[in-house]
């Protein structure tokens, strides 16, 4: 009985080592088993919780200039982390009306910096709700910028002429939909 004890132990080991050694394989073997790596907070998938502010964007179909410029500006990995944010996110009607050539323009390798200055206005960390948006309220925005609310009978308009015309709840935070393109005041 005594050899029992000693010997229920021992095989136990053995049998972890063996799991161990067939769910890790080695060598060439190890690289065919590994998945492709994601890079950042965007690669995690997720199908049962709400989603975060970047994924509805990319579900909109109003939304498609805005989900290329943060792609290449390279803000995908900073809106699905946990926040909470508050984007106001302009339209592709509103950035059709930017002049092409300046649009095109932001979005080269060379003008990144410019066309991130041009987005993190467009972010505010924290939730505020169009609610609780009050007249003549500035929101300090990602880039250090000031955006100045107007708001009036339930109106609210950012910085004077861009129309809060929806508003979607998002696991990160909040998106306020807009009708205009807010542009980083000159220094």
């Amino acid at each position: 009985m005594k050899h029992l004890f000693q010997i229920i132990p021992i095989a136990g080991l053995l049998i972890l080592l063996s799991a161990c050694n067939q769910a890790a394989p080695s060598g060439a073997d190890s690289a065919a088993a590994t998945p492709a790596a994601t890079v950042g907070q965007s690669g995690v998938k997720d199908d049962v919780s709400q989603q975060n502010v970047l994924q509805i964007a990319m579900g909109s179909k109003d939304h498609t200039t805005l989900v290329a410029a943060v792609k290449a500006a390279g803000l995908v990995d900073v809106l699905v982390n946990a926040g909470p944010f508050t984007v106001f996110a302009p339209t592709d009607a509103a950035f059709a009306r930017l002049p092409k050539e300046t649009l095109d323009n932001l979005m080269k390798p060379e003008n990144k910096a410019a066309l991130s200055n041009i987005l993190e206005y467009h972010v505010y960390v924290g939730v505020i709700k169009k609610e609780q948006m009050r007249d003549g309220q500035k929101l300090n925005q990602v880039n250090l910028k000031n955006v100045v609310i107007s708001a009036k009978d339930g109106d609210v308009l950012l910085n004077g002429s861009a129309h809060i015309i929806a508003s979607v709840p998002a696991s990160n935070g909040i998106i306020h939909v807009v009708d205009e393109v807010l542009l980083p005041p000159e220094k």
